[in-house]
């Protein structure tokens, strides 16, 4: 396993990953599968992403196959600087259950403790992603509101859960 900053370059693996979030975790992600396949230029607004300055994606590579990507993103007002927002988070299927979400979630909070004006990442996940919710608490999360009916798809609504770690 080994875990490291995604670059422009490694746009394509990215996007791949991301279209399977989609599609294997509907209720988890605001946008949907066909929103994301109808944009124009995909690929190259994802590799603009990932050289992006305020922003780092972190990945997962087993056999050098991406298996999970996490992005957290600084605020852009003054005021808001000393926080990111955790988001984008997904661990493919065949490879859950073997700490690789612990492991990269560790990887990232680290690399927000190199940012010497962060002070905390927040972040929001769906009420019924208890697993996520675990994982989080276990890396000392604390959750502090919950948003309910927060993304709709149909008559369906779904709820999240607003979580915070601070240093």
């Amino acid at each position: 396993m080994k875990i490291r900053k995604l670059i422009g370059e490694d746009a394509e693996v990215y996007w791949n990953l991301r279209l399977e979030a989609l599609q294997q975790n509907p209720e988890a992600f605001a946008t949907t599968y066909e929103d994301a396949i109808s944009r124009l230029n995909p690929l190259k607004r994802v590799a603009s992403n990932l050289d992006a300055i305020e922003a780092a994606t972190l990945g997962v590579f087993i056999d050098n196959d991406l298996v999970g990507i996490m992005t957290i993103a600084e605020e852009g007002a003054p005021k808001l600087r000393h926080r990111l927002n955790l988001f984008a988070v997904y661990v493919t299927p065949r490879v859950r259950g073997k700490q690789i979400g612990s492991a990269l979630l560790h990887a990232v909070i680290n690399h927000a403790k190199e940012l010497q004006h962060v002070e905390k990442i927040n972040l929001t996940v769906v009420s019924t992603n208890i697993q996520a919710i675990r994982l989080y608490e276990k890396a000392g999360f604390v959750a502090f509101g919950i948003e309910q009916n927060a993304m709709k798809t149909g008559d369906t609504y779904v709820d999240e859960v607003y979580m915070s770690l601070e240093w």
